[in-house]
């Protein structure tokens, strides 16, 4: 008849924390990779805030440099027509009819630099909602990496101690840390004291 060994009860229990270990080390490699997305995430809205940002004060400056240009044509323009009132039954018709086409391209200059300001203003504002959108985004990656980062030393730790309880901890950490990272690519939900 064939002999049977039976396993040693600390074998078993050495081939348990082993399995457990693996778990755990398989877990926290997966938090590793959720954090590293987590942080490019933040990466990016950050730099796009900043961008846009730029941007935006950019165009507001092209927009005051227009109106500037809109207000000078106008100053410009009821200038010469102050002056072709006082003044224009005085002038000879060569003079009067110079200054009357002059006030007509000032009009059309203003008018042009008025309707150029509106486009501008235009981007201008929508540069801003990005930098809004992503600024919002920002605080959930940022809790979301904290998270994270607190569940993979949690997780070493109950590998270390051996300990399920703590390794749990670091499960729901984990958890709440990639909610929060979706939430900061999708911004479903808006927490009110993140903005």
């Amino acid at each position: 008849m064939a002999e049977v060994e039976v396993p040693n009860v600390e074998e078993l229990e050495e081939q348990r924390g082993k399995t457990f270990t693996k778990r755990v080390a398989l877990t926290t490699a997966i938090f590793a990779v959720i954090l590293a997305i987590t942080s490019l995430g933040g990466n990016n809205a950050m730099k796009e805030m900043l961008l846009a940002q730029q941007q935006a004060s950019d165009q507001w400056a092209f927009y005051q440099a227009k109106v500037i240009r809109e207000h000078l044509y106008r100053s410009q323009k009821l200038h010469l027509e102050a002056d072709l009132l006082e003044r224009g039954n005085l002038m000879k018709p060569d003079a009067k009819e110079r200054i009357e086409s002059l006030v007509k391209k000032m009009g059309e200059e203003e008018a042009r630099y008025g309707a150029e300001k509106k486009e501008i203003e235009q981007e201008a504002k929508k540069l801003e909602h990005e930098r809004d959108v992503n600024r919002n985004r920002d605080p959930y990656f940022d809790y979301g990496e904290v998270l994270l980062q607190i569940a993979i030393v949690m997780a070493s730790i109950s590998i270390l101690s051996g300990s399920r309880p703590i390794f749990y901890f670091a499960i729901v950490g984990a958890f709440l840390g990639t909610l929060f990272s979706l939430n900061g690519y999708l911004l479903i939900l808006r927490i009110p004291f993140f903005h």
